[in-house]
């Protein structure tokens, strides 16, 4: 058995984080999203890997390469124009031998996931074999009714009074060779795409079988900047203390701690984990760093610095004096002396953020800024709770940011200055 990874698309409700890396790449817990996929496949012995690729497909092939290192063998094939799922499967028509595997790369799945489908497939042999997971609201899914284990029928995104159930498809499924058949005679969708539930359907008009496997196990689908951060929130929690770096005394650390290879925590220092630090990283001095935080390859942290819960790319500096708090900091972000990044609001409701153009509730609480790669803050800057800054921006010193920046864009604060001669007063 073989495996197709669905890894064209940008991820647009991931902006600005994605204007300049694929969703499938932005890292969570020390690795691409995607990695993860991979290594459960890897585990469950899926080694022929096919990975789809579109939008800035070459950090994708530059990371994996051909896949020895990650211990599978991986070939690429691009899919030139976002057509839809079924046209992205359909990609693997010369590549599959009996029966493949077909997954997104934008979610997280427990590894027995996988292994349950697999050996539930081999038992039953069906054409088709699709993961389905009970969801409390199926309104924002494809569900499906089942009868005796079978799929009978797919409706897109239902109203919640017209869904047939509560089964949501996770989009993991198990193809033989039938599914090609009927993508080549899928019709264009409505959205001008092609729908591999399009082609799900054409099996069952011809009678085909489609296995509902239903799964309690975990199963994270990640489509909003949040959920980055909830996800690295879960996946630190499986980090064990280990320590390849340099910690000088004076440092004290409560909960487990990554440190890898040449990074520095440096004296006065105070860690809560579970935290992951990258590579040749610079903590420190005097720096509190709470639980949930990951720090990419060379980043810079200086004194005084509180970082909690958030998620720092490679190659970004905070610098003194500075707060973040529940946020994404983009690459090669710089945040100057004295910022502030705000992750709770005065009348304590959840924090609403724009996604596409709408305001949206994140669900959350706390919740900071997400940056995007390459921006800057000057001293003692601020940014309100759920504003989004994209790549390539400029945060003037003082501004008090209460609004989203779109990229390459900068922002200045005006003030009226007083100039007094300071003589006797007469």
């Amino acid at each position: 058995m073989k495996a197709v990874i669905l890894s064209a698309g940008e991820g647009t409700r991931m902006r600005p984080l994605t204007i300049t890396k694929p969703k499938t790449m932005l890292p969570v817990a020390g690795k691409p999203i995607i990695q993860y996929t991979i290594e459960a496949l890897r585990e469950c012995g899926i080694k022929d890997i096919l990975l789809i690729v579109g939008y800035k497909e070459e950090m994708v092939k530059n990371y994996f390469k051909d896949g020895k290192e990650f211990g599978v063998n991986i070939s690429y094939e691009t899919q030139s124009n976002l057509e839809g799922t079924a046209n992205a499967i359909g990609y693997a028509s010369d590549f599959i031998d009996d029966s493949i595997i077909a997954l997104n790369g934008d979610i997280i799945l427990d590894v027995s996931i996988l292994s349950e489908i697999i050996e539930d497939y081999e038992e039953n042999k069906p054409d088709t074999l699709m993961v389905l997971k009970e969801v409390e609201d199926p309104t924002g899914f494809g569900v499906v009714e089942i009868e005796d284990h079978n799929v009978v029928n797919i409706v897109e995104k239902p109203k919640k009074e017209e869904a047939p159930s509560n089964l949501a498809n996770t989009g993991i499924y198990i193809f033989n060779k039938d599914i090609f058949e009927k993508i080549e005679k899928t019709p264009e969708s409505p959205r001008g795409e092609y729908e591999i539930t399009d082609s799900l359907s054409l099996q069952i008009e011809d009678g085909k079988t489609i296995r509902g496997h239903k799964t309690d196990k975990d199963w994270l689908d990640i489509g909003k900047p949040w959920e980055l951060i909830e996800i690295n929130e879960k996946l630190l929690n499986n980090v064990k203390m280990d320590i390849k770096g340099r910690i000088e005394d004076g440092v004290t650390i409560h909960g487990n701690v990554f440190l890898d290879e040449g990074s520095i925590i440096k004296s006065g220092v105070y860690i809560e984990g579970p935290v992951y630090i990258g590579k040749n990283c610079d903590i420190g001095p005097n720096s509190y760093i709470r639980g949930n935080s990951y720090f990419g390859d060379n980043v810079h942290v200086g004194n005084a610095v509180e970082i909690k819960n958030s998620i720092i790319m490679e190659n970004t500096n905070v610098s003194h004096l500075s707060y973040v708090g529940d946020s994404i900091l983009g690459s090669n972000c710089n945040i100057a002396a004295g910022t502030n990044i705000a992750n709770l609001r005065f009348d304590n409701k959840n924090v609403k953020t724009v996604i596409k153009d709408k305001r949206i509730d994140s669900g959350r609480r706390k919740l900071g800024a997400i940056v995007g790669d390459y921006t800057k803050t000057g001293i003692n800057s601020s940014l309100s709770p759920g504003v989004k800054v994209g790549s390539n921006s400029s945060i003037g010193s003082g501004v008090l940011l209460m609004r989203d920046v779109g990229s390459n864009e900068r922002v200045l604060l005006k003030q009226e200055h007083i100039i007094q001669h300071k003589g006797n007063d007469e």
